[in-house]
């Protein structure tokens, strides 16, 4: 396992501890000349951001919707096909297409699909009666940050069905008959047997999403941009906005360490509270 470790070391560790040395400071792309040490002084600047109240919210409320959106059709999708019928080989490849493409790709399909000039999200709802004019999903405030979680739920669906299929389709057939026999019905099935079965599939597959959507931006960067007025900002897309728009390296490294502490708190944290390691032994 050493080569493995020794490129995680390399990609992974480096950066991770360049981040941390950039965090502490004064380092500004476009002043590589006068490059000090500023202590504490970009993590005070994190604080005293007036937008990071907002964007911090935004961040909440983008991972929640779309990691819920993203389970329950994933688990229904799942669900739909455990069983058999015909042309399900061809059907599992359609409905998990998103999943491979890329991020870059998804943002431009949906900036356009959801343009408020000529995108066909707005035609289709007028010629439904839906609405009586045109709306600018991408330039309204109160719209822009659930345009960007349309598309990442439809981009995320697959990766639930994938490791939900795969879950139902290994519970033993034993266990369910001899529910059936024990007089459970269908209902009190899943929820006695199946459920504690794929538990832990259930965890996993969440926090790895949940990480992942923590960890997205290049779908709010394609999309809007962080706008309008920091609107559909994230943490992760207002640290790359920062660090690559105001060249700062040193408040976005900063930023970055923040995000990283706040998200293995969560991790220990959602772990301890899904009882992982007890996970299975319910049924």
């Amino acid at each position: 396992m050493t080569p493995g470790y020794l490129i995680l070391l390399v990609f992974m560790g480096y950066p991770l501890l360049n981040c941390i040395r950039l965090a502490f400071s004064n380092y500004k792309v476009t002043r590589l000349d006068d490059v000090t040490f500023a202590g504490f002084a970009n993590f005070r600047r994190i604080f005293e951001d007036p937008q990071i109240g907002m964007i911090t919210l935004n961040t909440l409320k983008f991972v929640v919707i779309t990691l819920a959106l993203q389970l329950i059709l994933g688990f229904i999708l799942a669900l739909a096909l455990k069983k058999p019928f015909r042309g399900r080989g061809i059907y599992q490849g359609i409905v998990f297409l998103p999943w491979a493409f890329s991020g870059f790709l998804v943002g431009l399909t949906f900036q356009w699909m959801f343009n408020g000039e000529y995108g066909p999200v707005n035609d289709l709802l007028l010629k439904a009666g839906l609405i009586h004019g045109k709306i600018s999903f991408l330039g309204n405030p109160k719209l822009a940050l659930y345009t960007v979680v349309a598309a990442l739920v439809w981009q995320g669906i697959p990766f639930f069905g994938i490791m939900l299929l795969a879950a139902l389709q290994s519970v033993s057939e034993e266990l369910i008959e001899a529910a059936k026999i024990d007089g459970a019905k269908s209902i009190q099935r899943f929820v006695h047997v199946t459920l504690p079965c794929i538990k832990p599939t259930i965890v996993s597959t969440v926090l790895l999403r949940t990480i992942w959507i923590f960890n997205n931006a290049d779908i709010i960067y394609i999309m809007t941009g962080g706008g309008p007025a920091n609107s559909s900002d994230t943490l992760s897309s207002y640290m790359f906005i920062k660090a690559y728009s105001t060249l700062d390296f040193g408040f976005a490294s900063a930023l970055g360490v923040v995000f990283m502490l706040g998200l293995t708190a969560y991790i220990i944290t959602f772990i301890k509270a899904a009882k992982y390691n007890q996970a299975g032994d319910d049924v």
